[in-house]
């Protein structure tokens, strides 16, 4: 009889409990800003893309590894997801979605010499996006970043889906 592996995941304790306990509106919250990034304005890989990119910018494992479960789900190749980490060299993106993982570096990211997102992005960003993408993309990145600080300091288990990913 072979004894089962147990992984990190296995023993891995949230630090805090589903924050559903205490506001039971966020699961509607969290679903108005999914349907509003996932509006079809752009397409949901995109959003896939440059969330996974946002949780690799801040170091969350909860982000990165449920967007990139997301990312295969969707059937996206390895060399892709891979990719997102250094998407400025990497021959697998198209220019609408290096705008977008453009944007959200911008966004996350100290510009010492000045403005976040440069009017030469955005002309950038709107030569591939209309006004509502262009909101789509926005929206996007801020939900990502509404749960930015519910995974660095709350520590959802990375893996686990919504809902199962508490300890407490």
């Amino acid at each position: 009889m072979t004894t089962p592996t147990t992984t990190g995941q296995d023993t891995f304790q949230s630090r805090l409990p589903d924050p559903s306990r205490f506001f039971p509106e966020l699961g509607a919250i969290a679903g108005a800003m999914t349907k509003a990034a996932r509006n079809g304005a752009i397409p949901h890989t995109t959003v896939s893309l440059v969330q996974l990119r946002a949780g690799q910018i801040v170091g969350s494992t909860y982000h990165t590894v449920r967007q990139t479960g997301l990312l295969r789900k969707a059937g996206e190749t390895e060399e892709r997801i891979t990719a997102v980490a250094s998407w400025q060299d990497a021959p697998y993106f198209t220019g609408a979605e290096r705008i977008a993982l453009e944007l959200v570096e911008a966004v996350l990211i100290p510009n010492p010499r000045g403005e976040r997102v440069p009017d030469e992005l955005y002309a950038r960003a709107a030569a591939h996006y209309d006004d509502k993408a262009l909101w789509t993309l926005t929206m996007a990145i801020g939900q990502i970043c509404f749960f930015i600080p519910v995974a660095l300091i709350g520590k959802p288990i990375p893996g686990k889906v919504p809902g199962k990913n508490y300890s407490r």
